[in-house]
């Protein structure tokens, strides 16, 4: 497998390609603390939250949650911060067109990808997936800032076959991928950067339907399966037997400084709706495997994350976030946020969803077609914004 390092030149919307051989590769973090550097521009990181809507996406002064701008853009769109502090990536169907959110600019800047998919932030390094390719495409996290918007110079690595999947680049340079085709999935697979060309470390097939990732605590890097979970650290794969046959996790919400990586559950395949009731608690360490009921609490794999003492937050349809101290799997307290809301019938439908970025959570509060910060320290309502054009779906900040 060839490492590729490409410089991406761009013109009027199209892109065009230059292939050379390079070497090394290295990757940006989970649960995140906005930063205070601004690496040369003049908004500091954590101070702008970028919003989709219906058609368009929005750009919001993070303090007030005013709109500061809106830009027209496909009728659905994902959102994810690139993690320099100025700038996050608008999935469309061309791929991952740049939004900087400091100017603010929807640029022409696209790294180009058939089915967009994930994006992922390690130790400085930002790693797209594009599910029609099979491609992973990785560069410095702060490149885009470096070159003022300018295609950087990037590094990719292509699959055996296109499928849903998802990389991260360790700091050592491992990289850690999805292994799948158009028809299944089944682990993943550990590579060592040589020169013009990957050396698989190991590999394991014992994921079915792997997806979503996560590193936790010391780089251990947490996969979900349909009947457990996945996990890479110091260079060995351990699988995570779920208590059912059918024990699905999909999303890993991690800290970097704790070892327990929360992941959400799922035990029942024709179950309908998007509703959860329960948690997998993975101790990373300890090697332990644990499912937590939540009660009268539900929630959707868009509402949960992690925050200040590495607690883990979840947004519930009661419409309270609930704050769980993930070593003991229990809540501790619970934040009055937005109204009662229902589970979505298809996961691209606007619903009550949240992000958190350092000590502050960002609702989606679809009823009122707004967002909401909150103090997750105290549960303070620090902002209700101005009612937006439709519905907020995703919501992301630009993470330093």
């Amino acid at each position: 497998m060839r490492i590729i390092t490409r410089k991406r030149l761009f013109g009027g919307g199209s892109i065009a390609a230059i292939a050379l051989l390079a070497a090394g590769c290295a990757s940006g973090p989970a649960a995140e603390t906005p930063a205070t550097d601004t690496h040369g521009h003049d908004v500091e990181a954590g101070s702008r939250v970028a919003v989709s809507l219906e058609g368009e996406v929005a750009v919001l002064d993070a303090e007030t949650l005013s709109v500061i701008d809106t830009f027209e853009t496909e009728e659905f769109t994902r959102l994810n911060a690139v993690g320099d502090g100025r700038n996050v990536l608008v999935t469309t169907s061309a791929g991952f067109q740049v939004l900087d959110t400091t100017t603010p600019e929807l640029t022409q800047t696209v790294f180009d990808a058939d089915a967009a998919g994930h994006v992922v932030r390690h130790a400085g390094q930002t790693i797209l997936y594009s599910d029609g390719w099979g491609e992973t495409t990785i560069f410095d996290s702060h490149a885009l800032v470096d070159s003022d918007g300018a295609m950087p110079e990037v590094r990719q690595h292509q699959a055996d076959a296109p499928h849903h999947g998802v990389s991260i680049v360790l700091e050592d340079g491992t990289l850690v991928t999805t292994v799948g085709d158009d028809a299944a999935r089944s682990g993943a697979v550990a590579l060592e950067p040589h020169d013009d060309h990957y050396h698989e470390l190991t590999v394991s097939d014992q994921c079915p339907g792997i997806h979503g990732e996560g590193t936790a605590k010391d780089e251990a890097v947490v996969f979900g399966c349909e009947d457990g979970a996945l996990m890479y650290r110091d260079g060995a794969f351990h699988k995570f037997d779920a208590p059912e046959e059918y024990g699905r996790m999909g999303n890993a919400y991690v800290s970097e400084t704790s070892p327990i990586a929360v992941g959400d559950y799922k035990n029942d395949p024709d179950a309908e709706g998007y509703l959860l009731n329960d948690v997998a608690l993975i101790d990373t360490e300890n090697e332990t495997y644990d499912v937590q009921n939540l009660g009268d609490v539900e929630y959707t794999w868009r509402g949960a994350g992690r925050g200040p003492g590495d607690r883990f937050f979840v947004l519930g349809t009661d419409g309270s976030i609930h704050v769980m101290d993930p070593q003991s799997g229990e809540f501790d307290d619970a934040y009055p946020v937005v109204d009662e809301w229902e589970g979505p019938g298809d996961w691209q439908q606007p619903h009550a969803a949240m992000i958190t970025a350092g000590d502050i959570a960002y609702v989606a509060d679809v009823a009122n077609q707004r967002v909401v910060s909150v103090d997750l320290t105290t549960g303070e309502v620090l902002a209700e914004g101005e009612s937006l054009s439709s519905a907020p779906n995703e919501i992301a900040v630009n993470l330093g």
